[in-house]
């Protein structure tokens, strides 16, 4: 007997040291999924790349590249900057504006306080994690801006507008769901951004195109003159890359590595692409009696950006429905457009505003969950596009009036890329 008590008495400590190793396993695993997700989501502004250099003309090649690759640099250190406190300001209720001065100092002086425990976000990721992941998802707003206004703005015009999109704009209104604030107390549900990331961008971008204005020759006579891309295969390369990083955008939403629902996220993201590039492919050919691949790679991304709203909350029928709707709209919206002579170069206001738009509304119809309402979402849309537009439009229109947002007549028609940056992007050299 002597010999058996102690063993008894040691038995809770091997199971406090088995839960505690189970915890920490647990807590490794969410937070290397978190990490696989941020690369992923950076991955994504690879593919804005290519999909903006193929549908883009070869003449602006580099400046198109130039964009997409300082736009995840300053997105990332404004977001450092502002943006990360003013988006999560760790109150519990927030409102319509808060700002965390604390965590501001913490990150930038006293970085060994930041919490890297399993303490952190209930286990799921370090705090650390937390910032980089979310940094990735503001630079994103960005680079739907700059498809969309791609070949005729001035480079500087587009870093400043970065600067304060991405630093203040987006975080503010990101604050108001994703931060415990107004909307989120109202009741709007917005999983991984169809509307706080995606429409936002949409938002953005429609503003850019009215003040920007069309390119040179791109309507002529009331009628739309197509302005052929560099390369066709750079954007279908670019539009699976984009699909790819959406397994760590909307994947990664999560916020941990559960299995169960982390599959089936990924599963309904996929349906939706697969019936969005149906409705492209669909819608295509009925308006242009043509097979037209470019409308098909617009409604996988349409299919995408639609499904993100509501990717836990959506059962695989509803999103291929959801998918498939965004594919028609995503065509039809870009013929309206082009009716209503904004020259959108990649398609950026119809795939990320109109199927935001969309795929945030469909939550209130298709979601699981019934605590979700249309009213919410369509008061969460209205809220979220009247900042954004409004926010975006005074920043182009201030650049207008002051420093100009578009290149002159002369470096449009000959190239940005001779002109701004000495290089072109397309070089063909015989040797002698």
């Amino acid at each position: 007997m002597k010999y058996l008590i102690p063993l008894l008495a040691s038995e809770p400590v091997s199971n406090l040291e088995l839960s505690a190793e189970i915890s920490q396993g647990l807590f490794t695993t969410n937070n290397v999924w978190m990490m696989m997700s941020t690369a992923l989501v950076f991955i994504m502004h690879l593919g804005f790349a290519g999909v903006e250099t193929g549908f883009g003309q070869a003449k602006n090649t580099v400046n198109i590249l130039f964009k997409n690759t300082i736009t995840p640099i300053l997105g990332l250190v404004s977001y450092a900057a502002v943006g990360f406190f003013l988006m999560y300001p760790g109150f519990e209720t927030p409102g319509w504006f808060a700002f965390d001065l604390a965590g501001w100092k913490m990150f930038w002086f006293s970085p060994a306080e930041a919490d890297v425990t399993s303490g952190y976000a209930d286990g799921g990721y370090t705090y650390w994690t937390d910032f980089l992941f979310q940094g990735m998802f503001a630079a994103t707003a960005a680079t739907i801006v700059s498809g969309a206004i791609a070949e005729r703005v001035k480079l500087s015009a587009y870093l400043v507008f970065t600067l304060f999109f991405v630093g203040l704009v987006y975080p503010l209104i990101g604050s108001w769901k994703w931060g415990g604030g107004a909307l989120d107390e109202l009741g709007f549900y917005d999983f991984a951004g169809s509307t706080l990331v995606h429409s936002v961008g949409g938002w953005g971008a429609l503003a850019g195109v009215i003040l920007v204005g069309p390119r040179i020759g791109k309507y002529v006579n009331g009628k739309t003159v197509d302005k052929p891309g560099a390369s066709v295969p750079l954007a279908v390369i670019g539009v699976f890359l984009l699909w790819l990083g959406w397994f760590g955008f909307n994947g990664g939403s999560v916020l941990s590595a559960d299995p169960a629902l982390v599959s089936y996220v990924l599963v309904i993201t996929s349906l939706g692409a697969c019936a969005g590039g149906l409705g492209g492919f669909f819608a295509g050919n009925l308006v242009f009696k043509r097979l037209d691949l470019g409308m098909m790679l617009n409604g996988v991304l349409a299919g995408l950006v639609g499904i993100t709203a509501g990717a836990d909350v959506f059962t695989p029928g509803s999103a291929i429905i959801i998918g498939l709707i965004a594919g028609f709209l995503v065509v039809y919206s870009a013929v309206l457009l082009d009716r209503l002579r904004l020259d959108d170069v990649v398609g950026a206001v119809s795939v990320h505003l109109v199927c935001g738009v969309w795929g945030t509304l469909a939550v209130g119809i298709f979601s699981t969950n019934p605590e979700h309402t249309f009213l919410a979402q369509l008061i969460g849309v209205g809220v979220c596009g009247a900042m954004a537009f409004s926010s975006a439009f005074l920043i182009f229109f201030v650049l207008k009036k002051t420093t100009g947002i578009r290149v002159s007549e002369e470096h449009e028609r000959t190239g940005l890329d001779s002109h701004e940056h000495g290089i072109r992007g397309y070089t063909i050299v015989y040797d002698e």
